[in-house]
């Protein structure tokens, strides 16, 4: 498989994301510019395609519920309230910031994916939504790099 192929489909991975992927295409030796652009393109699809997305899991869930997967939808009701707790303080308070910077945090359990569903569960237009995940995401992937290089760290 191409390198930079695995950068990329790492960076669409939940919780692992361009932050993590930039680390990954950095240890494995590729080029840091080529690793960051990569990650960055998975970075700005999912900050596109998830919030358009989310209301359709939902229905998917609650379609779950009654059949031999309702195992599943309970995992995702789980998570989904692991989320609203998490993220309701940060968005809240500060609102669009909040948002990004509780997606910019690079932390376990917070993250675009996690991000995109906090600004669904909590009503968060779409228009503030979307800027939100890129620049947080974006934003996690530089905190990340720092150290990654040798920078800070």
């Amino acid at each position: 498989m191409n390198d930079l192929l695995q950068v990329f489909l790492l960076s669409l991975v939940p919780t692992f994301e361009g932050r993590y992927a930039i680390v990954y295409g950095i240890g494995r030796g590729y080029p840091v510019w080529s690793t960051l652009l990569v990650a960055s393109l998975g970075v700005l699809l999912l900050s596109l395609l998830l919030p358009a997305v989310l209301p359709y899991i939902d229905r998917l869930m609650l379609w779950l519920e009654g059949t031999p997967l309702g195992k599943v939808a309970t995992l995702y009701i789980y998570y989904v309230n692991r989320v609203r707790k998490k993220a309701h303080p940060y968005v809240e308070k500060w609102g669009f910031l909040g948002l990004l910077l509780f997606v910019a945090v690079p932390l376990p359990g917070t993250g675009v994916w996690t991000g995109a569903l906090a600004a669904y569960i909590l009503a968060i237009e779409m228009r503030k939504t979307v800027p939100a995940l890129i620049l947080g995401g974006l934003l996690s992937m530089m905190i990340t790099l720092l150290p990654a290089l040798g920078l800070f760290g």
